[in-house]
């Protein structure tokens, strides 16, 4: 695995004008060579720990001169929107410098390194180690969240606030009328509520129906990163991969142009109602 991340920087032209930095936690395809012999079932049944080519989704953004972080390491060998301690011990061999605080999503199977998936079943032949935890953390982990941190702080610094929108997607959600996107923003906690409420008019304008928190309220990424008080928002955006893949929800489809200009005009919206957040400190008497 070469690549850690793609770190697409906002130009010089357009540095000062850019308050909404995105990333794309998921988007990672490319597998090590030992992976495929470390694995109980091929590569390709973990595939829907993958958010299928969500890369695609931020390309007009980028060529917008959005800061953005797109990973590529796959979340099969870690997952960048689980905090460092969110595993179980018993799934680790010796012993970890980390305590372990697993959630409810760790305890299903899908914590910091996903070890279990849905019928899928027990996904590694062994336990990972302790030493190899740590090594992924360092190598992939830290890294991604030390370049989100400095895009968010460079952002902040420019503007006197600055937003994330965190992209994914999700399978179908079940109903006679689902959610084509869910915004996430952990229930108010992240964000500003004018920002969802700006999210949820543009999205709708474009004729997606979309829903607010339910299911996806947003994860380890939006509560690390986001400090509303202090200026720095954020909202978790998934996707129904229906609107961009093909009809195998394999490679990307007709739409993935259509829903990349969206998120672009996302940004863009986002970008201008944020001005209203500017907070700046009240001059001593």
């Amino acid at each position: 695995m070469k690549r850690i991340f793609e770190h697409h920087n906002a130009g010089p032209t357009t540095k000062a004008q850019r308050s909404v930095c995105l990333s794309v936690p998921h988007a990672g395809r490319e597998y090590p060579d030992w992976a495929a012999d470390a694995l109980n079932v091929p590569i390709a049944k973990t595939r829907p720990l993958e958010d299928r080519y969500a890369d695609a989704l931020v390309g007009q953004a980028i060529a917008r001169g959005y800061t953005t972080l797109v990973a590529r390491v796959p979340r099969l060998i870690v997952d960048l929107n689980r905090a460092e301690t969110d595993f179980e011990a018993a799934t680790v061999s010796g012993r970890s410098i980390l305590a372990a605080r697993p959630s409810a999503r760790a305890r299903s199977g899908l914590g910091l390194v996903p070890d279990r998936l849905g019928a899928v079943g027990q996904l590694w032949k062994v336990r990972l180690s302790a030493s190899d935890l740590t090594a992924r953390i360092a190598k992939f982990h830290r890294p991604f969240h030390r370049a989100l941190d400095d895009a968010l702080d460079a952002a902040h610094a420019c503007h006197g606030f600055a937003v994330l929108l965190d992209v994914h997607s999700m399978p179908s959600l079940p109903g006679e009328h689902p959610a084509d996107v869910v915004i996430g923003d952990l229930y108010g906690r992240a964000a500003d509520p004018v920002l969802a409420t700006c999210a949820s008019e543009l999205l709708s304008a474009h004729g997606l129906r979309v829903s607010h928190n339910q299911p996806y309220a947003g994860g380890y990424i939006l509560e690390r990163h986001t400090r509303p008080k202090a200026g720095i928002h954020g909202l978790q955006i998934e996707i129904d991969r229906r609107l961009y893949l093909d009809t195998k929800l394999d490679l990307p489809g007709e739409g993935a142009a259509r829903i990349a200009g969206i998120i672009a005009d996302l940004a863009d919206v986002v970008s201008q109602r944020t001005a209203c957040l500017r907070r700046w400190p009240i001059a001593a008497e």
